[in-house]
């Protein structure tokens, strides 16, 4: 089996080589190409990750490339996770949404929408070429930002073979089973909503409910993402939220916080990136792998350690170490080897994903994308029927994804009106003005990806 990762050279890449290559025997992966048009990041963070894969799997044909075609040709799987524009444009995508008042957050924000106008151009490149070069049944599994935006745009474009990831949903369950247990695959759950926009209805840690236990357990404002919510809200939502929803419930605080911080989330990630790349570009990664690790580990510990802290005013009180040897549930690559796991064996299973509503959620149309537990069965993916949905959480569901839909217009049919109105209907913009005001600087900022747009 080959699996293929465009997006190869990002920083994450060492994340992914460690995931696939820790499980290659066991699914069946011979062959794993990482592929990037920037070949400066690729001979950094690539090389990195094949070094690797080679420490866990030595057998693991392990190429990295600049040919987009030569990567996607009979492959059976693909992880997009690129970042058109790179750094720069995240940074000014953000400040332009602050500079009008309104939150930057590049996913939920204002500014995921600049960012999609790039990013969806770039995928419609790589969906082509995958129809055309690779395996038939090749399945896609899109962990590219703003995720929702992004997938929602795929399927309206007919790429049925393309589906949404995002680690953050597994992460959570990870930290409430070691919550309770020393065995980090413990906790289950059924999710609903959209991408960064979800809540947990139930968890489960070794087939026990423990929703309401979590809620009430002091350790996990401590030791887990509820850390940024208060015990009241979860009470009141009768949910466990998605740590992203606290810049829909808290919108005030994040945009003070932000606005106070030196530097926005970008313009550390931003920093990071450079100085890291620019240690790391000194070093022979072939001769030096441990070297270059040490710098890696360095920079991206200062990474983790302000995750959503300019924003909150809350730090991670753990200190971030990788460990290539350790097991951990894979990130956003553990959530596409699942699937390629269960679609091995022949069963069912289920897992959270990213996919098309089909009546799951009430109130949401049938081609929708929506975030949700669903059965990966041999006839296809079923996403789990949810009952008693509470009305709040609905409302805001709904009204985001009039948003996602909007984007998805104006993107494929290159529409400034649609533009406007979806930033206008956005819960973090909320104004016709200040949505007219982002847009016409966001087609200014993008006019290499826009310049057609009417």
């Amino acid at each position: 089996m080959k699996l293929t990762v465009i997006g190869g050279g990002g920083v994450r890449s060492m994340f992914l080589a460690k995931s696939i290559a820790a499980r290659a025997d066991e699914l069946n992966i011979d062959k794993l190409v990482f592929m990037d048009n920037d070949e400066t990041k690729l001979n950094i963070y690539g090389k990195m990750a094949k070094h690797v894969a080679f420490m866990l799997c030595p057998d693991l044909d392990f190429e990295i490339t600049t040919n987009a075609v030569e990567a996607i040709t009979d492959t059976d799987y693909v992880i997009t996770t690129i970042r058109e524009g790179g750094d720069e444009m995240r940074v000014r995508d953000e400040r332009i949404a602050l500079s009008c008042g309104v939150l930057g957050q590049e996913t939920t924000g204002a500014a995921g929408f600049s960012f999609a106008m790039r990013s969806v151009k770039a995928l419609v490149e790589y969906c082509e070429l995958i129809k055309k070069y690779a395996k038939r049944d090749c399945k896609v599994f899109n962990f590219t930002n703003p995720a929702g935006v992004v997938s929602q745009t795929l399927r309206d474009l007919g790429y049925d073979f393309t589906y949404g990831i995002c680690d953050a949903p597994s992460g959570m369950l990870r930290s409430f089973a070691l919550l309770y247990t020393d065995d980090e695959t413990a906790a289950r759950g059924e999710i609903y909503g959209l991408n960064h926009l979800s809540y947990f209805n139930s968890v489960t840690i070794n087939g026990k409910e423990m929703l309401d236990d979590i809620i009430e357990n002091e350790k996990a404002y401590e030791l887990t993402d509820l850390r940024y919510f208060e015990k009241k809200l979860l009470k009141e939502r009768h949910s466990i939220l998605n740590e992203y929803l606290y810049y829909f419930y808290y919108r005030e605080k994040a945009l003070e916080n932000i606005l106070n911080s030196e530097k926005t989330r970008g313009e550390q990630i931003a920093e990071y990136n450079k100085n890291m790349t620019a240690e790391l570009s000194k070093i022979d990664i072939d001769r030096d792998f441990d070297k270059a690790f040490e710098i890696f580990e360095y920079w991206y510990g200062k990474r983790e350690e302000n995750y959503m802290a300019a924003e909150t005013g809350i730090r991670r009180k753990n200190p971030w170490r990788f460990n290539i040897f350790e097991k951990d549930n894979g990130g956003y690559a553990g959530v596409a080897l699942k699937f390629i796991e269960i679609a091995n064996s022949g069963k069912s299973d289920s897992m959270i994903l990213c996919t098309a509503n089909e009546g799951a959620i009430e109130g949401l149309r049938d081609d929708d994308i929506v975030e949700i537990t669903c059965d990966i069965t041999p006839n296809g993916v079923i996403p789990h029927k949810m009952k008693n949905v509470d009305e709040q959480n609905l409302e805001l569901i709904r009204r985001v994804k009039i948003y996602e839909r909007l984007a998805s217009k104006a993107i494929r049919e290159k529409s400034i009106q649609s533009a406007v109105e979806a930033l206008t209907l956005h819960p973090l913009v909320n104004s016709y003005s200040i949505a007219t005001t982002l847009i016409d600087k966001y087609l200014e900022l993008n006019k290499e990806y826009t310049d057609d747009w009417r």
